[in-house]
């Protein structure tokens, strides 16, 4: 058993579990109840006195530990049901929010489409966070535990367009730090891949990387934001797969700020600010890296639990335990290999089975989370991947096809005429400005 694998997210108990082929009159809510005995049999009673029809519900701790967080897929047959219902249930809990668009024929699930959207769920993590497991390092600890209720108020506070508040860091916490920080700077020049070992020494220069400072996240944040748009937002612990890659199609990486317990320092049972600065940070700032850890999440909004969960292995098998081949030789990317030790130079030698990547089987391939990997997947590169994950993509049910917008920081439905108009004479200014600089390159 690993004493230094990281578990970056969960690939099971996704938020929002939509099927793509959904019904006409499928709906969504979300509904805020305050914690007393019998309350949420009171808030299922309007779906029964109705007629209304429940495909799936499941609940997360509410904001600031105030009651539950309750997600019902139900469907409605006619608007005025749909009113009656939101009456009634507006009447019983604290707070009420329609998650679809609504309306007869619409068969678009929601998702994510603003940035802004992420508020309303990068705030229900699924595990750790301020509530720590039994077997936890640091469970025993008042004064760690305490410390971790403070990052967690953080992060659950935080709302998009916000500064990222700064830390200051313990001295316990930063010699943590500084020896995790030692140890793998000495293996990355000769098991990490070139485009981390690129840029590594720029957040060194940019960002505080060293021993003796533990960086903050608004620092890497504004810097992998210069260069690949990347952005990074505080999360109190785990999110579901579906949340977490949901992220990912804004280009915003939900990181942690704690930092792992000091009795153990090259373990943690969850990611920390080790694992996302160290391991995931430097290879956001790479332009093809980020499109590529993108893709992955574009692919994932609005799909099926199952292709949630092959994105969700996908994901584990490139961006936190993926392998490339540079040079003839083999060399690691995958943040859960560049943040630890042990399996840096575990996934290089010939113990592990090694496979070219190919989605159809990735996306397939189980995998353990409390152990080294016994199989790696080789990519050729970040553009290759990048476009075996977009066919991959295309092969997914889904009865929409979106784009992302950067200039919006928003998905876009193409649905309409003059939206795909619109985005055919984008891609023909796109395309003159690429003649006019080829005819200069040959003048």
């Amino acid at each position: 058993m690993s004493n230094e694998n990281p578990v970056p997210l969960s690939a099971t108990d996704d938020m929002l579990a939509l099927n793509g082929d959904c019904p006409d009159h499928l709906y969504s809510t979300i509904f805020t109840l305050n914690d007393k005995p019998g309350i949420l049999l009171e808030a299922l009673k309007p779906f029964a006195s109705l007629s209304i029809s429940m495909s799936h519900i499941e609940s997360r701790l509410g904001r600031d530990h105030a009651g539950y967080d309750f997600y019902v897929e139900f469907i409605c047959e006619t608007e005025e049901l749909l009113s009656q219902l939101t009456k009634k249930l507006e009447d019983i809990a604290t707070s009420v929010s329609l998650m679809t668009e609504g309306g007869r024929g619409n068969k678009v699930p929601w998702f994510p489409r603003s940035i802004r959207d992420l508020d309303k769920f990068s705030n229900r993590v699924l595990s750790m966070g301020a509530e720590l497991s039994s077997d936890h390092p640091g469970f025993t600890d008042s004064v760690y535990r305490a410390r971790r209720a403070q990052f967690a108020d953080i992060a659950i506070n935080y709302k998009h367009g916000e500064p990222i508040p700064r830390v200051e860091y313990t001295d316990s916490e930063i010699n943590t730090w500084n020896e995790i920080f030692t140890k793998l700077s000495t293996l990355f020049p000769t098991h990490a891949c070139k485009e981390f070992n690129r840029n590594f020494p720029l957040l060194v220069d940019n960002c505080g990387y060293r021993v003796g400072n533990i960086p903050q996240l608004a620092d890497v944040s504004n810097f992998l934001k210069e260069c690949s748009g990347f952005t990074l937002r505080p999360v109190a612990g785990l999110l579901s797969s579906r949340d977490f890659l949901a992220g990912l199609a804004f280009r915003v990486f939900h990181s942690t700020q704690y930092i792992r317990h000091y009795s153990k320092p090259m373990y943690t049972p969850e990611p920390d600010v080790c694992h996302e600065l160290i391991g995931h940070a430097p290879l956001f700032a790479d332009q093809k890296f980020a499109e590529f850890s993108q893709e992955i999440g574009l692919a994932s909004l609005g799909v099926s639990d199952e292709y949630v969960k092959r994105l969700a292995a996908m994901y584990w098998f490139t961006i936190e335990f993926g392998l490339c081949k540079q040079d003839g030789e083999l060399r690691a990317y995958g943040a859960g290999l560049l943040s630890s030790f042990g399996e840096l130079q575990y996934c290089l030698t010939d113990k592990p089975e090694i496979l070219p990547l190919e989605p159809e089987v990735t996306g397939n391939k189980e995998y353990p989370i409390t152990e080294f990997q016994p199989t790696y997947f080789v990519a050729e590169d970040f553009e290759s991947a990048k476009k075996k994950v977009r066919k991959y993509a295309e092969s997914i049910p889904r009865s929409f096809t979106s784009r992302y917008n950067p200039y919006t920081q928003c998905i876009e439905i193409l649905s309409r005429k003059d939206q795909i108009v619109d985005l055919s004479l984008s891609i023909q200014n796109d395309m003159s400005i690429l003649q006019e600089a080829l005819s200069k390159l040959h003048n």
